[in-house]
């Protein structure tokens, strides 16, 4: 790992034990586990408290497979276990070895959709629902939205941010400890940033990255190798497989999660409950009688079951919990 990210560094887990864990993985899900193995592994399991949160990690990442077949599900964790044991070389190689693997991870499916398996790789992420705040060696800000992950590759160079997944906000700093200011880039699955003095966010989505810019220009450099295209202060655009869409005026709510909240003006109802479904675990169905009804006002993301009861109150919805984890919004036909 690189000092772009030193202040997170004490927070990971070390190298081997995740290792371990994943090794651990391998050889009992995806092997005939011989008694003697199972006696070993709660041995180690029980060796160190680190051990059973390493352990706790493996298993939400195992949790993500269950639609892939099982030979597939265990060469992206072993594929993880190799780009672990290859971080000491940069995190840019790490993201080779894993591309380079034989599994399903070129296609992009695995990487975006099954499973956040990137949390195993990233110098810092969040979880579902979380938020957080990291200030880099350069002085450089980033907030982190839900269900994020980044890595930092700092040289001498330049100062190179990886956006495995999620969102995040960028003040870029002014890398005053270093001879000469070194070019601040953002990579993404579609293509790279380069930061021009700026506070911006990015966004991974299915089909792209969306980036918003609220002070300064981005320069963005479309993966296809088109033609860079600068998107300046109060714009936004999308980066996608097929490069850059034309810079539009920017969403004024663009950067609203960074306070906490969805300020929604006129927004689908299936819309906003796309959006708070992202801060929480599981799923909240929207009733398909009322997926394009318009509402306006503002959610708090920090707590998703006070959103949805603002929701009921200034909307004739009914918000029904069948579990924690399944939420459905439908009309009020009792109105």
């Amino acid at each position: 790992m690189s000092d772009g990210l030193s202040a997170a560094a004490s927070e990971r887990l070390p190298d081997d034990i995740v290792d371990a864990a994943i090794a651990w993985s391998v050889r009992l899900d995806y092997n005939a586990a011989t008694p003697a193995a199972k006696q070993a592994f709660a041995c180690w399991l029980d060796a160190d408290p680190r051990h059973a949160q390493a352990w706790g990690r493996v298993v939400t990442l195992r949790s993500g497979f269950s639609s892939l077949p099982a030979r597939l599900a265990q060469d992206v964790l072993q594929a993880a276990e190799v780009g672990r044991r290859h971080a000491a070389a940069g995190r840019r190689r790490t993201l080779r070895v894993l591309s380079l693997s034989g599994v399903a991870l070129a296609s992009g499916w695995v990487v975006r959709e099954t499973t956040p398996w990137q949390r195993l790789l990233a110098d810092a992420s969040t979880t579902v629902g979380e938020q957080r705040t990291l200030r880099l060696a350069d002085g450089s800000v980033v907030m982190l939205n839900t269900d994020s992950a980044i890595s930092a590759d700092f040289s001498t160079e330049r100062r190179v941010l990886v956006l495995h997944r999620g969102e995040i906000m960028i003040t870029t700093g002014d890398d005053a400890g270093a001879s000469a200011k070194r070019p601040f880039w953002v990579s993404t699955p579609f293509g790279s940033l380069r930061a021009l003095g700026t506070r911006f966010v990015v966004r991974l989505e299915r089909s792209g990255a969306r980036v918003s810019v609220q002070e300064g220009a981005v320069e963005v450099h479309p993966a296809d190798g088109g033609a860079p295209v600068v998107i300046h202060s109060g714009e936004r655009s999308a980066l996608g497989p097929a490069g850059t869409s034309p810079p539009v005026m920017a969403d004024a709510d663009d950067d609203a999660w960074t306070d906490g909240v969805i300020t929604g003006r006129d927004m689908r109802l299936a819309d906003l409950l796309a959006e708070l479904s992202r801060y929480r675990s599981g799923r909240i169905v929207c009733d398909p009688q009322i997926v394009d009804w318009r509402v306006s006002g503002v959610f708090h993301v920090r707590d998703t079951d006070r959103a949805l009861r603002f929701l009921a109150q200034v909307q004739p919805v009914v918000v029904r919990y069948r579990t924690r984890y399944w939420v459905i919004v439908e009309p009020d036909r009792a109105g």
